[in-house]
């Protein structure tokens, strides 16, 4: 088989150990074992540089790979990150090959397919996008354990208004939570297209709260006030990211 490459390297990833095996020529090769601290990454780094390298790659696993990505391609190694499932596609390895060797023999008969990796400030922007979506949907879970609070409370105000974190809904909360249980009262606070429905908001207001269910409504209110705070802000860093 044509050897693409007489110099290449293959990476293979775990959470605290990367096996790298370098072929130096056409027959040499050598094998070490690098920790995953940044020191290591960077004596990796060196190591390719010395052994002048026209090739890396190493498997995508996991979020393990990252981090060696980053610090590779800040030291100017450019690097081929691959899929697991596409390496144990191709055909033809011994079972005594260590799979930093397999992937290293691939790179150099150029077998491998490359994934695409994002610049370095899409991966950044793509990081900061699902962590807020993930601050959203924990948000969502919170509001859902105050429907379930509010429930047991026989306080039916999820079946009057459609949004339980609208503005009204959220002002009558913190008034519960306060100690307020006269409907009178919190029926008032009612604002907008809501104002219609002050009958329906006083019979559903009516239940039995007890001092264990506000207690557990103030941190949850609470918890979605952080959370509410946080979306912000990632909104913010994420309108600066995608417009410096």
């Amino acid at each position: 088989m044509e050897v693409m490459y007489e110099r290449c390297c293959g990476i293979d990833v775990h959470k605290n150990m990367l096996m790298v095996c370098i072929f130096v020529g056409a027959r040499k090769k050598e094998i070490r074992e690098f920790g995953t601290m940044t020191d290591d990454i960077i004596e990796l780094s060196r190591w390719i540089k010395e052994t002048d390298c026209q090739a890396v790659a190493m498997e995508s696993t996991g979020v393990y790979w990252k981090p060696v990505y980053n610090i590779l391609e800040s030291e100017g190694i450019e690097t081929i990150v691959v899929n697991a499932q596409h390496i144990k596609a191709v055909p033809g390895r011994k079972t005594d090959v260590k799979d930093a060797e397999w992937i290293a023999d691939l790179v150099r008969h150029g077998l491998v397919k490359s994934s695409y990796v994002p610049n370095r400030e899409q991966r950044e922007l793509r990081e900061m996008v699902r962590y807020r979506n993930e601050i959203v949907n924990e948000r969502a879970r919170e509001l859902n354990r105050i429907q379930a609070v509010l429930e047991g409370a026989n306080i039916k105000l999820a079946s009057v208004v459609s949004d339980i974190s609208c503005k009204s809904s959220m002002a009558m909360l913190r008034a519960i939570i306060n100690g307020t249980t006269d409907v009178e009262s919190l029926s008032e606070l009612a604002e907008g297209k809501l104002i219609h429905k002050i009958p329906e908001l006083k019979k559903a207001l009516k239940g039995s709260i007890r001092f264990h269910q506000m207690q557990m409504l103030k941190l949850q209110m609470e918890h979605i006030d952080f959370l509410t705070k946080s979306i912000e802000e990632m909104d913010a860093d994420i309108k600066k990211k995608r417009n410096p």
